[in-house]
């Protein structure tokens, strides 16, 4: 075990402790002077404390211990998804949430879960890829817990799995005929899935495309965009934001989080975050292409491309370049499961980079 320490990727956690430090800090200015909101701070670094332990346990064991009850896993989470359906807690619209002695997010785990296992399926079947029962097999694999957890509602969780899958799908050697197919079925289900979206994600869609259509609702990304615009090169200053310590701006502790960035540390803070996001993302793809065995390669990039998902998502709908989603943004929003279960996605890397080749003991 020692050796395999040699091995940890000492940068990939040092990045990600500095995107946590930020996160902590700007929680902190769009919180102050908040009623009901002063104790986010504390239980952000709580969080970051946990997600620290969870990272450093998940790294000291064997990633491949993860997937020994691939059916027995999968089983669970759907089982837990459909807990979410008959006795889920309702917060903010939305059912998503489990009491079992403390609120759980079975849709936050699920992005782990199912990476895990379609990982599993995949490297299983490394040698036939091109045979159209894998293909399938992995679909349905995708399809009940997508479903599950679209029906909560909850798109963007859904999104971010998908192209999780569908990334994974082609890094496994998916023939491309495939994926070809899986966009003509997309577009052809296009109306129906239109005509099953809940009025506000319909109406999220129609704002993006038509702001004017409706000026109240977009008062949030305007406020956003103002936000980042008021930062100028240098921002404002910390705690200085005039539109989020006015609090003009709402939800700046999460979904909005990279406005308050923007217009308190200006241009250059706003690129450090996006530089420390590349160098994550580069860091973890370097894992991936190190990886000893397939399922490995595939657990990692995974878990990479539900970060790039979300963060690309979070931060484009603050530019107004996307939708709003509600998706926060990794390791920096204020959030509890959220955080730890992208916490545990980096100790699994740090697993897969400690034992990127056989070690001899």
């Amino acid at each position: 075990m020692a050796r395999a320490w040699r091995n940890f990727d000492w940068t990939l956690l040092g990045i990600t402790l500095v995107m946590l430090v930020i996160g902590v800090v700007m929680v902190r200015s769009a919180t102050i002077n908040t009623p009901g909101l002063e104790d986010m701070v504390r239980r952000q670094i709580t969080f970051c404390l946990a997600g620290l332990v969870i990272l450093f346990v998940a790294a000291s064991v064997d990633y491949t211990l993860v997937a020994t009850a691939p059916t027995l896993t999968y089983l669970i989470l759907v089982g837990l998804l459909a807990l979410v359906e008959i006795v889920g807690m309702t917060q903010g619209g939305a059912q998503r949430w489990v009491e079992i002695g403390l609120a759980v997010q079975p849709s936050e785990l699920a992005k782990i879960l199912v990476v895990i296992i379609l990982a599993r399926f995949l490297a299983d079947r490394e040698q036939a890829m091109r045979r159209i029962s894998t293909y399938l097999g992995a679909v349905l694999l995708l399809a009940l817990p997508l479903v599950l957890i679209y029906l909560q509602p909850d798109l963007g969780t859904t999104l971010s799995i998908a192209f999780a899958g569908g990334v994974m799908l082609l890094i496994a050697g998916l023939p491309l005929i495939y994926a070809a197919l899986t966009g003509v079925a997309a577009a052809a289900v296009a109306p129906l899935a239109w005509l099953s979206m809940q009025d506000y994600m319909r109406n999220r869609i129609l704002l993006f495309l038509n702001p004017a259509g409706n000026p109240d609702d977009f008062y949030n990304v305007n406020q956003a965009l103002i936000s980042i615009g008021n930062g100028g090169i240098l921002g404002q200053g910390l705690f200085h934001g005039s539109q989020s310590q006015l609090h003009f701006l709402r939800v700046r502790h999460t979904d909005f989080i990279f406005s308050v960035i923007a217009e308190e540390l200006g241009f250059v803070g706003a690129v450090i975050v996006l530089v420390l996001f590349i160098l994550l993302l580069l860091r973890l793809l370097r894992i991936a292409d190190l990886a000893r065995d397939s399922f490995g390669r595939l657990l990692v990039i995974g878990m990479t491309s539900i970060i790039f998902f979300q963060a690309a998502v979070n931060i484009g709908m603050n530019l107004n370049l996307l939708p709003v989603t509600g998706k926060p943004l990794p390791f920096i929003s204020y959030g509890g499961s959220s955080l730890l279960i992208f916490m545990l996605s980096i100790g699994l890397a740090e697993s897969v980079a400690m034992r990127y080749r056989k070690l001899e003991f």
